[in-house]
């Protein structure tokens, strides 16, 4: 029998694990309940992937979160991307280079 093959990956292509989307969809999930969200792209690449989340799907996306290999070893594989392209967050460990996109949850509760 042959081995399970991801429904998206072609030989060569960058693709976010089971691990990495968990972590991205539940970040995603939330900023959807809380409003900021509607609509979500994932791009694979050659030499990338992309997931792309837009607060309307005629916009431009409002943060992109890219995934690129080749720089594992150096600034780390991944890198949040703001909506005008500045690049937020840069390093090896998922859940810290979403971190600026989750403190948008965050509200200030007065007593």
């Amino acid at each position: 029998m042959m081995g399970v093959t991801p429904l998206f990956a072609r030989h060569g292509q960058v693709v976010f694990d089971r691990a990495e989307l968990d972590q991205i969809i539940e970040l995603y999930g939330r900023m959807v309940a809380a409003g900021h969200w509607r609509d979500y792209a994932i791009d694979l690449g050659q030499r990338s992937a992309t997931f792309s989340a837009f607060r309307r799907a005629s916009e431009r996306p409002d943060m992109r979160l890219v995934k690129d290999p080749a720089l594992r070893h150096r600034q780390g594989q991944y890198a949040l991307i703001g909506e005008h392209g500045t690049v937020l967050k840069r390093g090896h460990d998922l859940g810290a280079v979403l971190a600026p996109a989750r403190r948008r949850l965050l509200k200030l509760v007065a007593d």
